[in-house]
């Protein structure tokens, strides 16, 4: 996943802005995240990594996932009919 690639789809943040956000603030608990645009509060899809940026922003790695297998992930998890994440 590249920087600017969006983490949380439905309110447009890139993962750039997250970490930076995560860095700059170094929230205490992860819903804090919330305050970078509104990440989170769409489907809740993105709470799962916004929790893992939370904790270690300066370390955090993607994993390998990249922007199409996120966005194919999302997809699934809408489609799932789950109840919602949350922090």
């Amino acid at each position: 996943m590249e920087l600017d690639d969006h983490v949380c789809h439905c309110s447009h943040v890139s993962l750039r802005k997250l970490i930076n956000f995560a860095s700059r603030v170094r929230p205490r608990i992860a819903s804090r995240m919330v305050e970078c645009l509104g990440a989170g509060t769409g489907c809740g899809w993105c709470i799962p990594i916004l929790k893992k940026i939370a904790e270690d922003p300066d370390g955090f790695t993607s994993g390998g996932l990249d922007a199409e297998e996120c966005a194919s992930d999302r997809e699934a998890y809408l489609n799932a009919g789950k109840p919602k994440n949350r922090f």
